[in-house]
């Protein structure tokens, strides 16, 4: 009797996804998470313990999540030339569409600024808003993060040469400049004399800055599961496109606060 054995050859190089739960679950995370934060900033009784179990819920959609996308492209071998072209498309207009989310903020700005309303004393800043001086925390933390892309570029290079413990180093110095940035940030809130109901001035500075320092935070993690892929042995020198998607996002990150750095504080606030 004759065995005949039938293999599967893949004939083409895409990446026919397998169905997963981690999107519809994830949305479902998410909606606990907004939630509990609307619950718990409106002092409603559960609203902590809302806003905690949806938290870790979606840090363990995402550790899952992402588990499955680095199994696929490291020992699954799915990622292939053309699967990585197309993800480096999709990370392009991903940050096309934060650019215009940003441009939007920059927008709101510079209507307010450039012709300010009578009831705004016709003036800006408005009337009784004391703003940051630009020489402070502003400063220091532009040169935080102008350092934090030198080093993410010498991690870079680093990979691409193939020298792991460099590129370790430049990894773990940029996570750290990026949370040094956020405790800076989170001080500087601190001492604000105005809050984000004060005017049109607080409303947009608080959104302008506040969402820069989420994508601070977001890019930090983006980079922080790049440092442990890379510590695992998961990236080589020609197939890393994980931590190239990250570097782009962090690059992005600090062109937004040069240009946060010189239209909302240094010429908005003068």
């Amino acid at each position: 009797m004759e065995i005949v054995l039938i293999k599967n050859h893949q004939r083409h190089p895409f990446h026919l996804v397998d169905p997963s739960p981690w999107p519809l679950v994830t949305s479902f995370a998410t909606l606990t998470l907004v939630t509990g934060l609307t619950l718990y900033m409106h002092g409603y009784i559960g609203g902590g313990f809302t806003l905690f179990f949806g938290l870790i819920f979606v840090i363990s959609c995402m550790a899952i999540w992402w588990r499955d996308v680095i199994r696929e492209a490291t020992f699954q071998g799915h990622h292939t030339l053309r699967v990585q072209y197309g993800l480096r498309m999709g990370m392009i207009l991903f940050i096309i569409s934060e650019v215009m989310f940003f441009f939007a903020f920059f927008w709101a700005f510079f209507h307010a600024s450039l012709s300010p309303a009578i009831e705004l004393g016709a003036v800006w800043p408005p009337v009784g808003i004391i703003t940051f001086k630009a020489s402070g925390i502003p400063l220091l933390n532009t040169l935080i993060l102008l350092l934090s892309g030198v080093t993410v570029t010498w991690a870079h290079h680093a990979i691409v040469e193939s020298n792991r413990k460099e590129a370790i180093t430049g990894l773990a110095l940029t996570i750290g400049l990026g949370l040094i940035f956020t405790c800076f940030q989170g001080l500087e809130y601190n001492e604000a004399n105005f809050t984000i109901s004060d005017g049109v001035y607080g409303s947009t500075f608080f959104m302008a800055t506040g969402f820069h320092g989420f994508h601070v935070l977001v890019g930090s993690i983006f980079l922080s599961v790049c440092l442990i892929r890379l510590i695992r042995y998961h990236f080589t020198d020609t197939h890393h496109f994980g931590f190239e998607a990250a570097a782009w996002y962090w690059h992005f990150v600090d062109v937004v606060w040069l240009f946060l750095f010189i239209v909302v504080y240094w010429w908005g606030g003068a």
